[in-house]
């Protein structure tokens, strides 16, 4: 089973009343959304991981910078 970004979403339709399953699969992510969740403070570190994983499996180098601490 391939590896997931978060967990899937069940979607009504409304006029026929069918529900959909939707999955969010770490490999039909976008870049840039898997850049933003590691930069995030609250992302969860398990997650994290997995989204450096598919950035490596991709061929991006992460590249770290730390930010020093202005006015102190």
């Amino acid at each position: 089973m391939p590896i997931k970004f978060k967990p899937s979403q069940d979607i009504r339709d409304k006029n026929s009343g069918k529900v959909k399953q939707t999955h969010f699969y770490i490999k039909s992510t976008p870049k840039e959304e898997l850049i933003e969740y590691i930069n995030s403070s609250n992302g969860k570190p398990k997650i994290k991981m997995k989204c450096r994983n598919e950035l490596t499996r991709r061929g991006v180098q992460i590249v770290w910078k730390t930010v020093s601490p202005t006015g102190i």
